[in-house]
């Protein structure tokens, strides 16, 4: 009887493969039809980049990464806080403990601290920004624009992309540092670490380069999660559904290409 289900588990993997397969083709191809949009937005922005006013990048600024800094740091310091607690016991248990600041320094600045601000970024401020253009758009408050003669890519996403990239790699320096010391304080409770070995382990492991190429993965990632929600707002029509639906949309897009821009700049960086 088990090897009947299981034949006939099988047979319905098979049947379904032809079909999961047409849906990913599928998706492929809106998510690269996606690109290009969002590269043909990006080269209108950059049209505009010295007519914006610079009151609109403070205010974008203060959306994106004023209003997602306290949320940005507590994921930060409980990240740190949980690597800390999965190593140290190991590194004890091997007398290598004066390594674990070094370790969680190395980690929180080369990856998790661009990454979960990144991510952080994209849930809060990101579909805020994909929400409010996409109602825009449904209210035809876009099409009034441009029969004033405004251009909408230069008036909603230049100053939300220059916004992104000049304030999230501020976000993600603080995060790295209420990182370490939350690691700091974890391992001298796991562990009773002394705070003196772990940051100077910290200290000797953290190089300027991957400081310089956390802020840069910053940089592009704030960028990136701006164009992509303001392009997957801007792109919407219909109603309201319509408008929730993209708003789902762009906090799914925009961790997609993050994560893709973060294996990008590690292979460049690190690999190659």
């Amino acid at each position: 009887m088990q090897n009947i289900k299981n034949g006939v588990c099988l047979f319905t993997k098979l049947l379904l493969l032809p079909s999961l397969l047409r849906e990913g083709n599928i998706l492929y191809e809106k998510m690269i039809e996606f690109l290009g949009l969002c590269v043909q937005n990006l080269i209108k922005s950059i049209k505009y980049l010295f007519q914006v006013r610079f009151s609109s990048v403070i205010a974008q600024a203060a959306a994106i990464s004023y209003d997602s800094l306290p949320i940005s740091l507590i994921i930060a310091f409980i990240a740190a806080a949980v690597i800390t607690i999965q190593v140290s016991k190991q590194f004890l248990m091997s007398g290598a403990e004066a390594y674990i600041g070094g370790t969680i320094a190395v980690v929180m600045i080369r990856e998790i601290a661009p990454g979960f601000v990144a991510l952080a970024i994209g849930a809060r401020a990101g579909t805020a920004i994909s929400a409010e253009i996409a109602n825009m758009q449904v209210t035809s408050q876009v099409d009034a624009m441009k029969t004033l003669k405004v251009d909408p890519v230069g008036y909603y996403f230049t100053p939300r992309i220059i916004a992104g990239m000049l304030t999230v790699p501020m976000v993600v320096l603080l995060a790295e540092l209420v990182g370490i010391t939350g690691g700091m304080l974890v391992s001298q409770a796991a562990i009773d670490l002394h705070p003196a070995r772990y940051m100077n382990s910290a200290w000797l492991w953290i190089s300027t380069r991957d400081i310089y190429i956390s802020l840069l993965k910053g940089a592009i990632f704030g960028g990136l999660i701006s164009l992509v929600c303001a392009t997957q707002g801007y792109s919407t029509r219909g109603g309201a559904k319509e408008v929730g639906t993209s708003t789902t949309q762009a906090a799914i897009l925009s961790t997609i290409y993050m994560l893709v821009a973060d294996f990008l700049v590690n292979l460049v960086f690190y690999i190659i």
